[in-house]
């Protein structure tokens, strides 16, 4: 990788989140004179924990800001001398969104309007906002949330007139042990000898955090503006996911909760006619790039995927399998991770 941030100031909405912090990990250790890393986020608590994990007196480059991406003045003021916005705050919860949609709608829409105003306000290099496979073809207000904001940020690059911006996307699935995922849940249900399966078909893709992050400063490194990153990664089934976790206890079905769908997409057929191949990733490029096509392929060996393809977790041509889970989540999730 050439991507150097040594002597840059980024920001992180949503930085003291699961991403966030392994996010700030690495940019750390691989660049450790990076002039400024702001932590954006709106709970004391977990900006108070994040401290002691990453305090400013080992990492003085550090700034942790409480602010809500609903709050377009702190977000601007934010956002001054910033480089590179990585987008990672959302109200990401599929049960919990659907209670209180309009609560999900203003930070997850209404909070990335105002991440694009702000970085167009601000001499903002590169944003690249975190999406979700829930986004592709979405059942659930969650989802259709972070597809508006996808949108949102595709079409900011129509708007940035003669700024020297970029807005990008990644779309990832299920990230091995973020919080409130399946398998820290299963690790916690177990000691109760049951665990809950809403539907014994059901599959998910499954990337780690690190993978995650790999993608994000890929985006920062190549993206030319309007691009959706989809990663090239396994798919599970959730039965095996418990049969990795909990091989001794009780698999008890409880059927799919509301707005939940049994396989996740992360490319539709529909999309098809503007994906492209980039090797480790596909890329879904806008209908009309603000920058010649021909070009971008050439550069980037990009290979126009079938008309029809789609990206489906139960369709997929990767699986992990549950010896392969148990090593994942020892490697990931929990490293005292053993079968009991």
């Amino acid at each position: 990788m050439s991507l150097d941030l040594n002597n840059k100031s980024i920001l992180i909405t949503g930085g003291t989140g699961s991403f966030g912090k392994e996010f700030t990990k690495t940019l750390l250790n691989k660049w450790p004179n990076i002039q400024r890393l702001v932590i954006y986020s709106r709970d004391e608590q977990k900006q108070f924990q994040m401290a002691q994990e990453f305090p400013i007196s080992k990492y003085p480059q550090i700034r942790f800001f409480i602010g809500d991406v609903r709050d377009y003045d702190r977000l601007k003021r934010a956002f001054n001398g910033i480089d590179y916005v990585i987008h990672a705050a959302a109200m990401k919860h599929v049960h919990i969104a659907e209670y209180n949609p309009d609560e999900c709608i203003k930070t997850n829409i209404g909070g990335a309007e105002n991440v694009i105003k702000a970085s167009l306000e601000s001499a903002v290099k590169k944003v690249v906002a975190l999406s979700t496979d829930k986004a592709c073809a979405p059942i659930n207000l969650y989802g259709a949330t972070k597809l508006t904001s996808d949108k949102l940020f595709i079409a900011a690059n129509n708007i940035r007139g003669n700024k020297d911006i970029i807005f990008s996307v990644v779309r990832y699935g299920n990230v091995m042990g973020s919080n409130g995922s399946v398998i820290p849940f299963f690790l916690k249900k177990r000691k109760e000898g049951i665990l809950p399966i809403t539907d014994a078909n059901m599959t998910r893709f499954n990337i780690s955090l690190r993978d995650g992050v790999e993608m994000v400063l890929h985006a920062i490194e190549n993206s030319w503006g309007g691009e959706l990153y989809v990663p090239k990664i396994p798919s599970y089934r959730i039965t095996d996911v418990a049969e990795a976790i909990g091989p001794h206890c009780e698999k008890k079905i409880i059927g799919i909760r509301p707005g939940e769908k049994v396989h996740e997409e992360m490319i539709t057929s529909s999309d098809s006619f503007t994906t492209y191949d980039l090797d480790k990733y596909f890329v879904i490029l806008p209908q009309k790039p603000a920058w010649d096509l021909a070009k971008f392929i050439d550069h980037f060996h990009a290979k126009k995927v079938p008309e029809g393809f789609n990206y489906s977790s139960g369709e997929n041509s990767e699986w992990v399998n549950v010896e392969e889970l148990r090593r994942l989540i020892k490697e990931h999730v929990d490293s005292d991770f053993s079968i009991q």
